[in-house]
Formats: C-alpha cells, sequence, structure tokens
C-alpha cells in the first residue's frame, strides 16, 4: 500500500482504502491458544462493478474476466497465513492488486499465421537429405 492510502493497480489506476471493506474472524491452522483467541485471519472485499476508481473500459474487463470470482460483483479474498492480522491485512491486498492487474491488462495480441518460405522449405530438406547420408554412412552392413 501507498502512503497515500490508496493501492496502485496500473500506471493510471489505483484503489482508494475507502473502496474497501474488511471482515476479520479466527484463523485456522498452527498457533496455539492465542490462535483461538485472535481474529486474525484478513477477509477483504472490493465492489468491482460500482468502483469509481476503474475506468469503464477496465471495470468490463475486469467484470468478465473475473466473473467466475464474483459474488454480485464484489471480489472477496481471504488471507489467513500468517498469525498476524497486520500481515494478513497487507497479504490480502497485494492479492486484490495482483488480481486486479492481470484482469485489466490489455489482451495479448493475435498471432498472425505466417508460411515458411521456399527458400527456407529447400534448405529444410537438404538439411535432412545430408542429416539421412551421414548417418547412412555410418551403418555397418553385416
Amino acid at each position: 500500500m501507498s502512503a497515500t492510502g490508496q493501492i496502485p493497480i496500473s500506471g493510471s489506476v489505483a484503489i482508494p482504502e475507502t473502496e474497501l471493506s474488511w471482515r476479520f474472524s479466527r484463523s485456522s491452522g498452527p498457533g496455539g491458544q492465542h490462535v483461538n483467541t485472535s481474529a486474525t485471519a484478513a477477509e477483504l472485499s472490493f465492489d468491482v462493478a460500482n468502483s469509481p476508481s476503474l475506468p469503464d473500459p477496465l471495470r468490463d474487463r475486469a467484470l468478465q474476466r473475473l466473473a467466475h470470482r464474483l459474488a454480485n460483483g464484489v471480489l472477496t479474498i481471504r488471507a489467513e497465513e500468517y498469525r498476524s492480522q497486520l500481515r494478513n491485512r497487507d497479504a490480502a491486498r497485494e492479492r486484490l492488486a495482483a488480481l486486479l492487474r492481470d484482469a485489466i491488462a490489455p489482451p495479448p495480441r493475435r498471432r498472425r499465421p505466417t508460411k515458411p518460405s521456399k527458400g527456407m522449405i529447400e534448405r529444410r530438406l537438404q538439411n535432412k537429405k545430408h542429416r539421412s547420408a551421414l548417418k547412412e554412412g555410418r551403418r555397418r552392413d553385416w
């Protein structure tokens, strides 16, 4: 998280902390008696569908690419790998940023299929004949 209270996503896109909602609960896993009494698991929710921070084309792209992870347009991330609530909050923020960065990235360029030139085909066939002749020369006739 930056000092301005925003999570940087890409060059011009950042999500302000005010658009995030947090819930905390008891975490499972190791930790002994501490884990039974502390709400260290962090659950971060971000409303992708209604976020004013995302420009319309990026929001549409994110909604489409994250459709399987959204519930009513809200993306929820749960972090409970650390014993500290603060570290789990940071982990959830980082995961949100990574997910959104991948979701709003422009699609890759389409591959334009190409055809090998006649010269290239000829060189490949010549090379195959040459290799074949070399190997043929190594054979011993019984």
